[in-house]
């Protein structure tokens, strides 16, 4: 097993994940320690089946929470709950076995490297991909582009990164929003407005079907107009920090900075 780390961990947000999480935990765990675990809200038992697996593993913490809040609120509920415990970078994945966890080393060995970024995985598709998935990803990391003033982020939707603590959690307790599908495009952009600097890492993403036991609950048309409401709020607030940005970027000072 990996060495314990006193100050990186991976934080995996699960909802009715099914078998599936059970694999991608254990993935996780061969590749890093902690990993903590909040399950959402999950009805499929997951929850007391992988807490009955920390009983017996210290480097597993599994989170219960009562009803499904979605997956900024879990994220949330880990960060305050890993700052308790001195904890200064969070690495977040999916539970449903899209993130490489293989790659979990060397992206906390760039956060380390370089603790004051938040270190992005820039996802590389393969034949499993949904090319309206594709495509529409495409529209809102154009969106973010604008509203960083091309700050450098290379996606905006793949939640496979590391996140300095105090900066993020600093972010969404300011605001009411990030709760839901739209917390891994908000929390880039509202970090690089605090001036974290991006660092993109190439990582593959796999769209696993149903018989491979893939589990989705992304809804086109319920996401998409999370995404569109989010986009255009962030646009309104953008405008208004333009005079700053353009001003942060002329002097190379974060998050443009080399």
């Amino acid at each position: 097993m990996p060495d314990v780390s006193r100050t990186h961990l991976v934080l995996i947000p699960s909802y009715n994940t099914g078998e599936r999480l059970f694999s991608t935990v254990a993935a996780a765990r061969a590749q890093w320690s902690p990993v903590w675990v909040v399950i959402d809200g999950s009805t499929d038992g997951t929850g007391e089946r992988l807490q009955a697996l920390a009983g017996s593993d210290p480097g597993l913490h599994v989170s219960i929470l009562p009803t499904n809040q979605g997956k900024g609120a879990a994220v949330l509920h880990g960060l305050r709950e890993a700052r308790t415990a001195g904890f200064t970078h969070v690495l977040t994945m999916d539970s449903d076995g899209q993130h490489p966890a293989d790659l979990i080393p060397a992206f906390m060995k760039a956060s380390q490297d370089r603790p004051e970024t938040m270190v992005l995985g820039r996802p590389v598709f393969d034949a499993s991909a949904p090319l309206l998935r594709v495509r529409g990803r495409r529209i809102s990391n154009g969106w973010t582009q604008l509203e960083t003033l091309f700050a450098g982020i290379g996606d905006s939707l793949y939640g496979f990164r590391v996140y300095p603590l105090a900066d993020l959690l600093a972010v969404m307790d300011a605001q009411p929003w990030m709760r839901r599908f739209d917390f891994d495009t908000e929390a880039v952009v509202r970090l690089a407005w605090r001036g974290v600097k991006p660092v993109n890492i190439d990582a593959p993403v796999k769209y696993l079907t149903a018989e491979e036991g893939g589990v989705s609950h992304f809804r086109y048309g319920r996401d998409n107009v999370l995404l569109t409401w989010m986009h255009t709020r962030l646009v309104i607030e953008f405008v208004f920090r333009l005079p700053g940005l353009l001003w942060r970027r002329l002097r190379g000072a974060p998050p443009f900075q080399p």
